[in-house]
């Protein structure tokens, strides 16, 4: 019996029945062969790697740029990792970040952390140095492990050189590669390295190879389920960042309702493609956790690109890939894309904005295979939702995941739940559910009522318990004293087939108080005129939502993890 098999036992079945279709109208509609009230026992997420070591050992763990590691590998460096960490003073509580990009040094050290009963805070490597230190003094990071690349230490020395950061585990890059790519990092110096022995700072770093000069053999310290796992920083719902403190019951029985979702055969020896960033929190469950739990290949790409993504899918063979729409639109409009074969990816998820049914159609076409829209947030470890891979409606973000509760409350007082098909804030309850900001009383407060998590989004549940986005609740436009969704207005503009990507925001407007601005970047080729687009609009939106001006870009912003990014057109706007 497998720690997972243990975590997950079906209720009795008069429980489902018990509950009732009324409350939680999603029974009538639950995927074949899957309980709702399945209960998921919480574990500790590094059980995750130990029980997959001892399962599938030698089968491969990681791929990175060509070298393989094994379960036997990544578990054995974490352990090493870990009775490091704990002679640097690492025990229960202390916090430790990761300045990593995707790699095997990311998984390894997650682990090793969690096993030296350390808490993980996890760091964009794209922030900037003001933005890095302002999150290691909000959470008390102590440690930070990194890559000896000049882009990542050049972020992480002066921090240690102003006593913001205590120490630093530096990392080697090229250890990370094969034999043959490590000697064309010496001769192209395409990457530049940062020299660790000269830096002034250099008694605050500690190399990785001393680090790891262990046995990997130490007391664990004991850690209970609800101990802190992640500290994951998100603007959450006010916009400020936070840390959601992540338990380790939250991420491993959300690791155990995504396995459950996908109702993978367990002989199946899966293998997926992780593009997304493991920092993030969509990555690190539906990438990193789940496929750990799962023994499947784990592909790494330590950065997003087009051409060599379809070109890693076309020889590495993935049978599983998570991704943003944005990822999955560029793919679908590649030029040359009848030339690559993805016939390999069986299933896909996609995740983190709203997925435009022509790219979800037509990327099903293309691989043959099921994408399915899921839906969360970081402060739900992070999935709460998704379509069953058998069956969907369209536009929807799915059902509510097993033991998951959803509603939809009133958007003048949250206490008010709203009638199925009626909008309101989607409001969510379950064990994946964070148990608050770390050290914020009061925007943890703010942001529950009663057990139920408040996500800042609009939307409504339809009879059959499918759930939909209108948008959120901070980018709606208020136009003359009424509520404009710029997510309305996007959905109308891509069903125009020259517009490859949209984003709308509200703009100052003398008259209306604000006023719907479209952003579009057409497909190449395609000249289509302001004028063009308003005409295709006029019959499909009412005169409020009308965009009052349409400009076109070369390219659109977009967050760390390829979403559109709204904060960054609104800021334009208000400059």
């Amino acid at each position: 019996t497998t720690l997972y098999e243990m975590a997950v036992q079906a209720n009795p079945a008069s429980m489902q029945a018990a509950t009732g279709t009324e409350n939680r109208p999603w029974l009538r509609s639950y995927p074949a062969g899957l309980s709702w009230s399945a209960e998921v026992k919480p574990g500790l997420v590094h059980g995750l790697l130990d029980e997959a070591v001892e399962r599938f050992g030698p089968r491969k763990c990681t791929v990175f740029e060509g070298k393989t590691l094994s379960y036997d590998e990544i578990g054995a460096l974490s352990d090493r990792a870990a009775k490091g960490l704990a002679a640097l003073g690492v025990r229960k509580g202390v916090r430790v970040g990761l300045l990593l990009p995707n790699s095997p040094t990311h998984i390894i050290y997650y682990f090793g952390i969690l096993k030296a009963g350390g808490t993980v805070v996890n760091f964009n490597p794209l922030y900037s140095v003001e933005e890095i230190a302002f999150q290691i003094r909000d959470s008390g990071t102590q440690i930070m492990v990194t890559l000896d690349l000049q882009l990542l230490f050049e972020k992480v020395e002066p921090l240690l050189a102003d006593g913001t950061l205590g120490r630093a585990v530096v990392a080697n890059f090229a250890a990370l590669l094969p034999k043959l790519k490590q000697i064309g990092l010496k001769l192209t110096r395409k990457v530049r390295r940062a020299n660790i022995g000269f830096s002034r700072q250099r008694k605050k770093i500690v190399r990785e190879r001393d680090l790891l000069a262990n046995n990997g053999r130490f007391v664990r310290p004991e850690i209970k389920p609800e101990a802190v796992a992640v500290l994951q920083y998100t603007g959450g719902t006010t916009g400020t960042p936070k840390g959601a403190m992540l338990s380790h019951a939250n991420i491993f029985i959300n690791t155990a309702q995504v396995r459950m979702w996908g109702q993978r055969p367990r002989e199946a020896a899966d293998r997926i493609l992780g593009v997304l960033p493991l920092f993030h929190v969509f990555a690190m469950t539906t990438v990193m956790t789940f496929g750990i739990a799962s023994g499947m290949e784990i592909i790494l790409m330590p950065k997003f690109d087009l051409g060599r993504t379809l070109k890693l899918i076309v020889s590495a063979r993935p049978t599983v890939m998570p991704g943003v729409p944005t990822l999955f639109q560029a793919m679908l409009h590649h030029r040359h894309i009848e030339s690559f074969d993805l016939s390999s990816l069986q299933f896909c998820i996609s995740g983190g904005a709203a997925l435009p049914m022509e790219v979800k159609k037509g990327f099903e076409k293309l691989i043959g295979g099921s994408l399915v829209e899921g839906y969360g947030l970081s402060e739900t470890s992070p999935v709460a939702t998704c379509n069953p891979f058998d069956g969907h409606k369209d536009g929807s973000i799915g059902l509510p995941l097993p033991q998951t509760d959803i509603t939809i409350r009133s958007l003048e007082n949250p206490a008010t739940e709203m009638p199925l098909g009626e909008p309101g804030e989607i409001c969510i309850a379950g064990p994946q559910v964070m148990s608050g900001y770390w050290n914020k009383a009061d925007e943890t407060a703010a942001v529950f009522v009663g057990r139920y998590l408040r996500t800042g989004d609009v939307g409504y549940m339809d009879q059959d318990g499918f759930i939909f986005i209108v948008d959120r609740i901070k980018d709606m436009i208020n136009s003359a004293g009424f509520k404009v969704y710029p997510r309305r207005v996007e959905d109308a503009l891509y069903e125009h087939p020259a517009v490859a990507e949209c984003c709308v925001v509200g703009i100052p407007d003398s008259y209306r108080g604000e006023a719907p601005k479209a952003f579009v970047r057409l497909h190449e080729d395609r000249k289509e005129t302001a004028v063009d687009l308003m005409t295709f609009l006029r019959p499909k939106l009412s005169k409020l939502e009308l965009p009052v001006a349409i400009e076109f870009r070369d390219e659109l912003p977009k967050t760390m993890i390829g979403k559109l990014s709204k904060k960054a057109l609104r800021a334009e706007t208000r400059c």
